[in-house]
């Protein structure tokens, strides 16, 4: 099947490096990323486990819960989170699915064939307390990906569900934002005190409100 953003994120239930888990109850509440890895002992994605490990607090801060996957057992997986925790100076604690049978892995279209047939692509889901999907990133296996844009989607997606504004580009926490079209120029004032600029009648900027 094919996931879009907006559509509900499917539930699953899954054997992990910590256990059996269901997906809805890991998140509960709180905001999820979902990423997958094409094999265990892989360089770029050591790199990526130990770097999402060594944000635990930044997650943690933002109510954001992280699940990794890979087509490898949950016994590989142990084996490769002591590598993991020794080579990036650091302690894996959330979990890693395993996926031998490619149940997630299909179940949330991470298997391109023109790219693999039978790894999983680096595909990222960040995916709201409703449960619907937000967000969709999907790099090849010989690209890492940037944990500081994650996090700066995060607080996008944050920011943009709580208020009715939207992150102009290169937008970081702290800077300005722009109001969206539905609300008139009229009535910016009164649902942003902290001032606005009008620099085109469609591009209407205001400090981030929640600063």
């Amino acid at each position: 099947m094919s996931i879009r953003l907006g559509d509900v994120a499917p539930n699953f239930q899954a054997t992990t490096s910590i256990g059996e888990i269901d997906f809805y109850d890991y998140l509960g509440d709180s905001w999820g990323v979902l990423f997958s890895h094409p094999a265990d002992y892989t360089p770029v994605c050591t790199t990526e486990l130990g770097r999402t490990a060594a944000l635990k607090d930044e997650f943690a801060k933002r109510n954001v819960k992280v699940l990794a996957l890979s087509v490898d057992s949950a016994e590989s997986h142990k084996g490769w989170i002591s590598d993991i925790n020794e080579t990036q100076n650091t302690s894996v604690e959330f979990p890693i699915i395993a996926d031998p049978e490619r149940t997630v892995a299909n179940l949330y279209d991470m298997i391109h064939p023109n790219a693999s047939e039978t790894l999983t692509v680096r595909s990222l889901f960040i995916i709201s307390p409703d449960k619907k999907v937000k967000l969709i990133i999907t790099y090849p296996a010989s690209t890492g990906r940037n944990f500081n844009e994650v996090l700066r989607v995060i607080d996008s997606l944050q920011l943009t569900a709580n208020y009715s504004v939207a992150t102009p580009a290169d937008w970081e926490d702290g800077k300005d934002v722009i109001v969206v079209n539905s609300i008139k120029t009229e009535d910016i004032p009164a649902r942003f005190p902290k001032g606005h600029q009008v620099i085109r009648p469609y591009l209407r900027t205001t400090p981030q409100p929640n600063k």
